[in-house]
């Protein structure tokens, strides 16, 4: 995501508290912030993936995804 992007949802985020958005800016809005959660997580799972556990006789192992189960059963 580009830097004029974010300095776009932050311009909307200042007129949404302080006048409102039209319409079309809500939709932009909704959007420009989808784009950034995507950019976020897709920058998160390559943090992850190259996250290594490293154990006290040095071994080390690559994080494990957990399964949908794993998750939801907290």
């Amino acid at each position: 995501m580009t830097q004029e992007k974010i300095d776009r949802i932050n311009t909307l985020a200042r007129k949404s508290r302080s006048v409102g958005l039209t319409e079309e800016e809500l939709a932009e809005q909704k959007l420009l912030r989808e784009e950034y959660l995507a950019s976020y997580r897709r920058s998160l799972r390559g943090i992850l993936d190259t996250t290594v556990i490293e154990r006290p006789d040095g071994s080390r192992e690559p994080l494990k995804k957990k399964s949908e189960t794993d998750c939801t059963s907290r």
